[in-house]
């Protein structure tokens, strides 16, 4: 992992939502990374049990069981192995898309994360959880899965509280 995995995504506001967006090199080939964000047997590995139809109008469904969330959405964009989007949302709750776009680069994979929510919710939050998930893909695609880092997730969360005060 390199330094520039450290580095925190960028905020922004349009209208009445907020948009984070999280970049990644990861040194490895774009269809290794591709499996990792759909397989049912990988997402486990770094996010949570569940499964992601691969078809437009497909299902995406992750149960985060220690949490109680549950995902229940479908996947709105679909260019495998360059691009999925689905809603980190369950039924009845605002949209909160989550687009995954790969791109092989010399060496490996450019990941690029970015989630849209309702201007109201707690993009900070949501950021430092992803930056936790994406720390655990990173360690899952070494072989080495690792339980979600909570201390990291709270210093992360406040350091995008501070960049979004600087938006507004």
């Amino acid at each position: 992992m390199s330094d520039t995995n450290e580095e925190l995504g960028t905020l922004s506001r349009a209208n009445d939502r907020l948009q984070g967006r999280l970049e990644r090199f990861i040194e490895h080939d774009q269809l290794m990374v591709w499996k990792a964000l759909t397989a049912p047997e990988k997402i486990v590995e770094w996010l949570a049990p569940g499964t992601i139809e691969l078809k437009s109008g497909g299902a995406a469904k992750l149960n985060f069981v220690d949490s109680g969330t549950v995902i229940d959405s479908t996947v709105t964009a679909l260019d495998a192995p360059r691009l999925l989007e689905y809603s980190w949302s369950g039924p009845g709750e605002p949209l909160r898309p989550v687009r995954w776009e790969t791109q092989a680069a010399d060496g490996g994979t450019r990941l690029t994360l970015t989630v849209s929510m309702p201007g109201n919710e707690d993009i900070a939050r949501a950021c430092a959880g992803w930056e936790a998930h994406l720390m655990m893909l990173m360690s899952a695609l070494e072989g080495v899965p690792m339980k979600f880092p909570f201390e990291r997730f709270k210093t992360t969360r406040e350091a995008y509280k501070e960049k979004l005060a600087s938006l507004s």
